[in-house]
């Protein structure tokens, strides 16, 4: 449980919403249902585990802060909660109202406790990642993904992680509950894309398509776009990223809205799936671009606004 003073207020409510939501208590210490409502709320904090944090302001000692809110929902009386999410008020309530209810509201808003282990299992897997254990990872991602199917997050680490290690079978597996996202979801579709360019080098029957195949019609015909998009396909599918790019750019530069703009979403798909995850840093501190991404994010802005 948080105090909130004019001093702390920006750190602790503001700042400290953008991670986990709070539930800020406006009390007074003549208010009766407030002493009613107060230790129902710090029972509730202890319940729910770390997924919100209890901060109480006292209305007569911080008028600024309490008057503003209350204006802002059109509220005259307390007690009276507001849950900030993202730095943000974004509900609220008053009275000494049940516990019941209580959970009710806090339900609508903090994160479920599958939710948070789930985050926990992702985030230590991004740790094992650095530490270059990836078999710890892929565990921890698929218990991220177990536990809670629908963090979109831990679902595309999964998948790509599979994909970067060969696992093209248990990839397909663990991406097709989110298929149907894939048209709407730029990270989904990237994935779908590359799984597509692992099908084009390797059908399940029939003869691979060979790179030099590919290269000796490019040869005859350097407009033969599908010639060179066979080619990044297969440079896809075999992780040569940015040989993969240069590629497309290639197309890009003769006809940027081949085959339906197929070069320039290809080329998207390729900056979703090598963007590395953003190194921790400071508070108040903007992580760095990966140098390789910036660079070739830089070419395709020069080349479709050309």
């Amino acid at each position: 449980m948080i105090d909130i003073t004019l001093e702390n207020f920006q750190t602790e409510l503001i700042d400290g919403s953008m991670t986990t939501p709070v539930l800020l208590d406006i009390w007074a210490e003549w208010c009766g249902p407030c002493k009613q409502l107060g230790p129902v709320l710090e029972k509730l904090e202890v319940e729910y585990g770390g997924r919100f944090v209890l901060a109480k302001l006292d209305a007569d000692k911080v008028p600024q802060i309490s008057q503003q809110l209350s204006q802002m929902f059109g509220v005259r009386s307390i007690p009276f909660c507001v849950m900030f999410k993202g730095g943000q008020p974004v509900d609220g309530f008053v009275g000494a109202i049940p516990a019941d209810q209580v959970r009710a509201f806090l339900d609508k808003h903090v994160p479920g406790a599958d939710e948070l282990e789930a985050a926990e299992h992702e985030e230590a897997a991004q740790d094992a990642l650095a530490e270059g254990d990836t078999e710890g990872a892929l565990e921890k991602l698929q218990h991220a993904v177990a536990t809670d199917p629908a963090n979109d997050d831990a679902r595309f680490d999964y998948v790509k992680l599979l994909l970067q290690q060969g696992l093209v079978d248990e990839a397909k597996v663990a991406f097709a509950p989110v298929i149907a996202k894939a048209p709407s979801v730029r990270r989904f579709d990237a994935l779908q894309r590359w799984m597509d360019a692992i099908d084009f080098a390797e059908p399940a029957s029939g003869a691979a398509p060979a790179i030099a195949d590919a290269e000796a019609r490019i040869a005859v015909n350097k407009r033969d776009f599908q010639a060179r998009f066979d080619r990044a396909r297969l440079l896809m599918a075999a992780q040569r990223w940015t040989d993969a790019m240069d590629e497309l750019l290639d197309i890009l530069m003769r006809d940027k809205a081949w085959n339906e703009e197929l070069a320039r979403k290809t080329y998207i798909a390729i900056l979703e799936i090598i963007e590395p995850p953003k190194p921790k840093v400071a508070d108040g501190q903007i992580p760095p671009d990966d140098p390789t991404v910036a660079t070739y994010r830089r070419r395709l802005s020069s080349v479709v606004l050309s």
